[in-house]
């Protein structure tokens, strides 16, 4: 059984910084992409930063240049430094990643519980 479980999110002022971290448990052989997404209620989820298994990033232009993503392949687990908040990130943030089971013939998406982050102005 794999989980993800994520941490950080919370309350912070405008132009403040908040760090997401995300963990990845159980049986894993190998993870390939891991990203964050972000979600308002009645909305789409949408992409906010991902990070290959080699480390190639992409970000939406919304966040680029203000967050950064980062992960460390030794614990399983994928960062989010977010610099300059706005109140428009205000929003539940979700982790995502492609693992490979052992015993596994195909990676599966897995999908963190969600942390909130809300950003006052």
């Amino acid at each position: 059984q794999v989980q993800l479980a994520e941490s950080g999110g919370g309350l912070v002022q405008a132009g403040g910084s908040l760090r997401l971290s995300c963990r990845a448990s159980g049986y894993i052989f190998r993870i390939n992409a891991m990203g964050w997404y972000r979600q308002t209620p009645g909305k789409q989820r949408v992409l906010v930063a991902t990070i290959t298994g080699s480390g190639s990033t992409n970000y939406a232009d919304a966040v680029r240049g203000r967050f950064t993503i980062s992960r460390d392949n030794v614990l399983n687990t994928v960062y989010l430094q977010m610099n300059s908040l706005k109140p428009d990130d205000t929003t539940v943030y979700y982790c995502s990643a492609e693992i490979l089971g052992y015993g596994s013939e195909r990676s599966i998406a897995y999908w963190g519980q969600g942390t909130q982050v809300t950003v006052s102005s």
